[in-house]
């Protein structure tokens, strides 16, 4: 990007910002802050499209990836827009039930790097292997490629709805920061994302993940001690939380246990073994015996990242006691407690990092997206296609994904964790049993993986979109479905072969 390109893009920002100016909670400094931190990240994308020469370099940066940064990218990614936002949200509505979705989403952290991450290095090595689509396919010999094919639709439709999540979250937070139109939002975030992952792919990606990661760590620790002092410590909660007849009971939003409220907070740990853009980190890192590293890392990382956002949503009730000062909008409590909290230089690198968090997700989905295009299909329709020719066409898809998602997040009353939540739900149940017993268990047969598969994908789908979702999270029912169904129908092959 030229010096004069970069000239424009602050102008056009600038005269946007100034037409809103009336409407917004921040400065001028917030406005600064915000267009270093883009020109930064984008600062990133120049200097990696240097270091990609090859189509493996664009899609898994050569398979040379550092623990440090496969660790906070990796963690950068998962977390998203709904941290900072859709979590501490649903927390501020809801009280102390949510805390089950932590636990659940540290267990699957850990079981994830433990037991998946070394076994899909080796083994995507060993296939020689890009993508999860491909990896399958190859590893379960199935002759026909509609694994692949399956696989790979099925990646496309759930990240277009997680991607859509993140650009309704860069949408709100401009609108709600800068008074920039939603629309415009959008399309500045995700504007910015487009052009460090256009140019420097995966590397630019894992990069700007682990800065975005270190910012997003700083704000939500240091955002909910301020408010726990603002909102008048353990007492002033507690009251503020009994005036809004919140429960502290972590069991029920009422006096009786709720057995599925904590079956579904604890089921979101599940989903981390069939996320495409959490699984591709551990086929890129340098060397599996370090490993180990990055799962002390990331755990520490997401422990504490997690505390600090229920933190968040708990001391927003005493500091907040009216939904009305949010503008009804439970999910921006976070930009609300920073603007109110802390002198605008300081607020603009908080309000840095719900960019971060959003942008962090945004750029692997894409990224993961496109090289399934690439991958997945384009190179089983032209069968020697040149690196030159893989990397733009990868670049090429990363438009056309952005631009779809685009179009489904114009709607500004879409709820973040509702449609992170729903994506989540679908790749774990969907990939999440397909992985875990490909890598494990050495006779299964490809027919019974493609069953589940699909049988999973209509469970969840029928699932939410039927209110069930409401009751029991469809994440479990569909990983369930998913599991017994590979397993049943593998024996019954088996015996049938025999």
């Amino acid at each position: 990007m030229t010096i004069q390109n970069c000239i424009c893009v602050v102008f056009l920002f600038y005269n946007i910002y100034e037409n809103k100016r009336r409407k917004t909670m921040a400065g001028i400094e917030t406005f600064i802050t915000f267009i270093i931190y883009l020109l930064f990240l984008m600062g990133i994308g120049v200097y990696f499209y240097t270091k990609t020469n090859t189509h493996e370099d664009y899609v898994l940066g050569g398979r040379g990836v550092g623990y440090w940064v496969t660790a906070m990218s990796a963690q950068a990614s998962d977390m998203s827009g709904w941290l900072l936002m859709g979590l501490p949200g649903a927390v501020f509505l809801n009280g102390l039930t949510e805390i089950w979705v932590i636990i659940g989403l540290a267990a699957g952290t850990y079981a994830n790097w433990k037991w998946v991450a070394p076994k899909l290095r080796v083994q995507t090595e060993e296939t020689d292997t890009l993508t999860l689509p491909t990896f399958l396919t190859k590893r379960l010999g199935d002759p026909t490629g509609m694994i692949r094919t399956f696989s790979a639709i099925a990646i496309l439709f759930f990240f277009t709805i997680y991607s859509s999540s993140g650009l309704v979250a860069a949408g709100k937070l401009f609108e709600t920061i800068l008074g920039i139109d939603y629309t415009w939002g959008v399309l500045i975030g995700g504007g910015t994302i487009i052009v460090y992952i256009f140019l420097g792919g995966y590397l630019a990606c894992c990069w700007t993940d682990f800065f975005q990661g270190v910012l997003m760590f700083f704000a939500i620790t240091i955002v909910p001690v301020m408010a726990y002092f603002q909102g008048g410590g353990i007492n002033g909660i507690e009251m503020a939380m009994r005036a809004r007849e919140i429960s502290l009971n972590i069991f029920s939003r009422t006096e009786n246990i709720d057995i599925f409220i904590i079956l579904s907070g604890l089921a979101w740990g599940l989903g981390y073994f069939g996320q495409p853009h959490i699984l591709v980190r551990f086929m890129s890192i340098d060397k599996v015996e370090e490993l180990w590293k990055s799962r002390l890392i990331a755990m520490i990382w997401v422990v504490i990242s997690l505390v600090g956002a229920i933190a968040v949503g708990v001391t927003g009730i005493a500091v907040f006691p009216n939904i009305t000062e949010l503008n009804g909008d439970a999910e921006k409590i976070f930009i609300y407690m920073i603007a109110k909290l802390f002198n605008p230089w300081i607020g603009g690198i908080l309000f840095a990092a719900i960019l971060s968090a959003i942008m962090s997700t945004i750029s692997s989905q894409l990224l993961v997206s496109s090289n399934t295009l690439t991958e997945d299909f384009y190179k089983y329709i032209k069968r020697t296609p040149s690196n030159k020719e893989l990397m733009w066409v990868g670049r090429l898809s990363i438009l056309v994904i952005f631009f779809i998602a685009g179009i489904l997040s114009l709607n500004p009353d879409s709820k973040v964790l509702s449609l992170v939540s729903y994506a989540w739900a679908g790749f774990g149940a969907v990939f999440g049993p397909a992985i875990l017993i490909t890598l494990y268990k050495k006779t299964i047969h490809w027919k019974s993986v493609l069953l589940g598969m699909i049988v999973s994908a209509i469970t969840v789908v029928v699932w939410k979109h039927t209110g069930l979702g409401n009751t029991l999270y469809e994440i479990l029912p569909g990983f369930l479905v998913n599991t017994v169904i590979i397993l049943c129908t593998n024996q019954y092959l088996k015996t049938e072969r025999e």
